[in-house]
């Protein structure tokens, strides 16, 4: 191995479904780490009022998206809910070689991607503690009809059904002790969320 692979930092993959605690677990993390950086992903959705290109996305069109696929720039690319998103290689590999933490915060389709991609990746699928609290977390967010909700729902579940697909679970009861579990897998101590031991805790759920 070269003393410049040695050197390199690790790329922490999560992915979970809408309602999860994804972001908010992301965002702890990264006021633990300063170090960790995050990836900024493109997407072809519309930018909200508090959102910043540049900082939460790059927003571009689908044509740029488009030709950003096509020439080979994005590590991974997925269509959500009717919107382009993409990882850029050239900015994680430059923090990678340079010694940085990376995270990336995508959907499952992407995560499959990067494994392919970047085999040493460590991949962390979140999950709700119940369908129930799922659906409660949803319809509290109070931003989205009925007709939305329910769709965010059926598409959640879906994705929940690629828990097994992942290196580590981490089921989002308690937001203190889940990012202290995510840190931990950072760090390379985080066995009792290997997905194997979560096994049992994880079917009850989708049941």
């Amino acid at each position: 191995m070269s003393r410049e692979r040695q050197d390199s930092g690790k790329l922490l993959v999560i992915a979970a479904p809408s309602g999860a605690g994804k972001t908010t677990l992301v965002r702890l993390l990264m006021e633990r780490n300063p170090d960790l950086r995050f990836s900024i992903s493109y997407t072809t959705r519309q930018k909200r009022h508090n959102e910043k290109d540049g900082r939460d996305y790059f927003f571009v069109t689908v044509t740029d998206f488009e030709e950003l696929k096509k020439g080979g720039e994005l590590l991974e690319s997925a269509l959500v809910f009717d919107n382009h998103y993409g990882t850029s290689r050239l900015q994680v590999e430059k923090n990678l070689m340079a010694g940085h933490n990376v995270i990336l915060e995508i959907d499952w389709q992407g995560a499959r991607q990067v494994r392919e991609a970047m085999p040493e990746c460590i991949t962390v699928f979140i999950l709700p503690p119940s369908r129930l609290e799922l659906e409660r977390r949803l319809r509290n967010r109070q931003t989205d009809s009925d007709a939305v909700i329910e769709r965010r729902l059926r598409d959640a579940l879906a994705d929940m059904s690629h828990w097994d697909e992942f290196d580590f679970c981490i089921i989002n009861d308690d937001l203190t002790r889940s990012v202290a579990q995510l840190e931990s897998v950072l760090e390379g101590f985080g066995e009792d969320c290997r997905q194997e031991v979560m096994r049992e805790r994880i079917e009850n759920i989708l049941v």
